[in-house]
C-alpha cells in the first residue's frame, strides 16, 4: 500500500468521524423526546439510559479514530520512503503505538468528550423541564382540589348562609363568619357562659375572640367563586 493509499484511507475515516457526530446528535434527539414523553411518577426513562450508553459508544469509536489517524500521520511523517518493507514496517509500527495508546486511555475520559458533556447537558435541562411543569401542573391541582375542599366550607355553621368575612379559629381550624361568631361570643358572656365552637361534634368548649384571625385566603376564594357564578 502507497502513501498516497494511506492518506485516502485517512480521508474516509475523517468522513465516518462527521457521521458518527451526527449519530450522536441524533441519540441526544431521541433522549429528549423520551425525557418528554416519560411518566409523571419522577422515574426516569431507562430508554434514556440507553441512549447515554449508546452515545458512549460513539464517543469511544471517535477517540479511537482520532488516535488512530494521529499515529498513522506521526509515523508516515517520519519515515518518507515507500519500499515496501519499509511500509510493512510502518503498519506494525502503527500498530504498537495505537495498542498502546489505547491501553493507556479510561473510559471515564469518555465523560469528557464534547458530545456526551452536550448530551447531559441536555437531559439535565429536559428533565428540570420536565420536572417543572409536572410541580406546576400538580400545584395547579392541588389549588384546584384546594378551592374544591374549602367550598364546603363556605357556608358559615351559625348562619347557614355563605360567610361575608371568614374567621378561624386557632385552636380547632374551623371558620364562622366574623359578624355571626363575635355575636355568639358576646351573647354567651353576657350570660357568663363560655362560647362552643357551634361545629357539630366539634370539642372546642371555649371559643373566644381572641382565639380568631381573619381568613384573607378563604374570603378571596369565595370572592373568586362569586365571580366565576357570576360569569357562568
Amino acid at each position: 500500500m502507497s502513501l498516497s493509499a494511506v492518506h485516502g484511507t485517512l480521508s474516509s475515516l475523517r468522513s465516518c468521524q462527521t457521521d458518527i457526530g451526527t449519530g450522536m446528535d441524533i441519540v441526544s434527539d431521541v433522549a429528549m423526546d423520551l425525557v418528554e414523553t416519560q411518566g409523571q411518577d419522577g422515574e426516569v426513562n431507562p430508554g434514556i439510559k440507553e441512549m447515554e450508553a449508546m452515545i458512549l459508544e460513539c464517543a469511544k469509536l471517535d477517540r479511537e479514530i482520532n488516535y488512530f489517524v494521529d499515529i498513522v500521520q506521526q509515523v508516515t511523517a517520519e519515515n518518507t520512503t515507500q519500499q515496501p518493507e519499509a511500509m510493512f514496517s510502518l503498519s506494525a509500527k502503527v500498530k504498537e503505538k495505537f495498542t498502546e495508546k489505547i491501553n493507556g486511555l479510561s473510559d471515564a475520559d469518555l465523560q469528557n468528550h464534547q458530545k456526551v458533556v452536550a448530551f447531559k447537558d441536555i437531559i439535565k435541562n429536559s428533565l428540570n423541564q420536565a420536572n417543572q411543569e409536572s410541580a406546576e401542573n400538580t400545584e395547579e391541582l392541588d389549588e384546584d382540589i384546594a378551592v374544591t375542599q374549602s367550598q364546603v366550607n363556605f357556608t358559615c355553621p351559625l348562619t347557614q348562609v355563605e360567610m361575608v368575612n371568614p374567621m378561624k379559629n386557632k385552636n380547632c381550624n374551623h371558620h364562622y363568619d366574623e359578624a355571626a361568631i363575635l355575636g355568639l361570643i358576646k351573647a354567651r358572656h353576657s350570660q357568663k357562659k363560655k362560647c362552643r365552637c357551634p361545629v357539630v361534634g366539634c370539642g372546642n368548649t371555649d371559643v373566644k375572640q381572641s382565639d380568631l384571625i381573619q381568613d384573607a385566603m378563604l374570603r378571596r376564594k369565595i370572592q373568586n367563586q362569586k365571580r366565576n357564578n357570576n360569569r357562568t
